[in-house]
């Protein structure tokens, strides 16, 4: 007959809740894992698979009980981390659908918005398009498997410990925010570019003939040179977007290699 004692169990219990909790974290902030459209007992399974393969080579976890204050301070800690770990990978999608949603305004659609369920916000045609195709894009380039090998990495950088997280994880994390807005800028700058150009020829042609009805011709005009423009820049993004996701990668194991050696 197999007996376990309170420790043991305690050991066996928080090597197994402990690793699920920064899994599950992961899997609910991450793209693709943490979808909307993905059913909530799917995710939970998910993690809970994961869990099971990666906990065998998880380091020796704190001696400690799992249900008391110090243990669910740890587990609460690690699904913080997997949260900011998903989040840091999820603002290199947010800039590829900002480069979309500026290229989109750019060119007459701001109206053609609808509600996205997996920001509750409001997000245009052009974004979404843009957010599929770097969807797709992390897909070709097996980027959820480098996102779970990162995370089963993780738990060796940044083992669970009983200290308390460093901060400094999550003033890089708010410094990759930034990403958003400058990788969004420059991946539909030369979409801008030419819709700049396209619509300083319209305010001289009006200038030049005012009886022509520049409401008229404008919107179609700027529509199909920004449609144009997307179909050529499209064959482009490959390389960009990879260096987004490489970026995005190296984000997440910098939030993950960042210890702190403050006791509790």
């Amino acid at each position: 007959m197999v007996t376990f004692s309170s420790v043991e169990l305690n050991a066996l219990i928080a090597g197994l809740i402990w690793p699920l909790s920064r899994i599950l974290g992961l899997v609910a902030a991450a793209p693709i894992f943490g979808n909307v459209s993905v059913p909530v007992q799917v995710k939970i399974g998910f993690g809970l698979l994961l869990s099971i393969i990666i906990a065998p080579l998880v380091p020796a976890v704190p001696a400690l009980d799992p249900i008391s204050f110090q243990g669910l301070l740890i587990l609460t800690e690690q699904f913080i981390l997997g949260l900011a770990m998903g989040f840091a990978m999820r603002i290199v999608f947010a800039a590829v659908e900002m480069a979309g949603t500026l290229a989109g305004m750019t060119m007459g659609l701001s109206f053609a918005t609808f509600f996205d369920p997996q920001s509750h916000g409001q997000s245009t045609a052009i974004g979404q398009f843009f957010a599929l195709i770097a969807t797709l894009a992390f897909l070709a380039v097996n980027g959820h498997l480098v996102l779970i090998s990162t995370l089963a990495e993780s738990f060796l950088t940044l083992p669970i410990v009983s200290a308390p997280l460093d901060v400094q994880s999550f003033y890089h994390l708010a410094n990759w925010g930034g990403k958003i807005f400058s990788t969004g800028l420059q991946l539909s700058l030369p979409i801008l570019a030419a819709l700049l150009i396209t619509n300083i020829a319209l305010g001289i042609l009006t200038r030049a003939a005012p009886q022509l009805n520049i409401f008229g011709i404008g919107f179609p005009l700027t529509l199909s040179v920004g449609f144009i423009l997307i179909a050529v820049v499209l064959p482009y993004l490959t390389v960009p977007l990879e260096k987004l996701f490489q970026e995005g990668f190296d984000a997440v194991r910098q939030i993950s290699t960042t210890t702190s050696t403050l006791p509790r």
